[in-house]
């Protein structure tokens, strides 16, 4: 296997080629990748996709929750001009809202009328470090949105109030800044910093390779697991040889 690269770790543009590419990989196996690379933070821990089957690889776009208090009520802007509206009315196909409120099940991001500016832009669903609501009326009404929060909730917002937008947050107990890569399954989801996110779909791609190839191996030759699992690098070796000889 090669070095880890020597990353430059500024933020970048994440291609739509390579969300295409995480989209193709199960989220356990881009984890991997991602500790690979020195990022062991990454899990957004207590969400779940109340979307089960919809994969998700979308590039973040941040909102932050704050307690509430009359004077930061006073300084939040309202209306079309509030932070949450400037935080979805970035978000296009490819993009996903990720919201902390700091797993507070009693405020939620917002019920499908607010929802109705990620639908129309397309986006491609909402991230959340708290609960949603209305999620029966993104589904009978098609909202097409992925969804990941900790919890389903009838609540509004009557503890904390969309604060900043375009910062970098916590989610999870992970760090996510504007632009990193979002990728989830049933399993869970977990942030790719975005200066690492082609060469985790690489490194992950190659990785997913060689497993399905020792399973094949394992089935084969009716063996236990352990002989080839977890790969080393003669599997590594031996599945690039493979490959170039079928031509792949």
């Amino acid at each position: 296997m090669s070095d880890i690269p020597n990353f430059d770790m500024k933020p970048v543009h994440v291609p739509d080629d390579v969300l295409e590419g995480l989209k193709t990989l199960p989220t356990a196996t881009v984890y991997s990748a991602v500790k690979y690379f020195g990022s062991s933070l990454c899990v957004c821990e207590g969400l779940q996709n109340f979307t089960k089957g919809k994969k998700m690889a979308s590039r973040a776009k941040t909102l932050r929750f704050l307690p509430n208090r009359a004077d930061l009520l006073a300084e939040i802007p309202k209306g079309e001009q509030s932070p949450e509206y400037a935080a979805m009315g970035k978000c296009g196909p490819g993009d996903v809202l990720v919201a902390d409120i700091a797993g507070d099940v009693k405020t939620v991001v917002a019920g499908d009328v607010k929802l109705l500016q990620l639908k129309m832009n397309n986006a491609d669903g909402v991230v959340i470090d708290g609960a949603i609501r209305d999620l029966d009326v993104l589904r009978d009404e098609d909202y097409d949105l992925t969804v990941y929060a900790t919890a389903r909730s009838l609540h509004g917002g009557p503890t904390a109030a969309p604060a900043e937008e375009d910062i970098q947050i916590n989610v999870g107990g992970a760090l996510v800044r504007p632009g990193d890569v979002m990728v989830g399954d049933d399993d869970g989801v977990i942030v790719v910093p975005s200066w690492m996110a082609a060469a985790v779909v690489e490194h992950a791609t190659e990785h997913e390779e060689v497993e399905n190839y020792i399973k094949t191996k394992i089935e084969a030759e009716g063996v236990a697991p352990g002989k080839y699992y977890p790969p080393k690098p003669e599997s590594f070796e031996e599945w690039r040889r493979v490959k170039k000889e079928r031509g792949l």
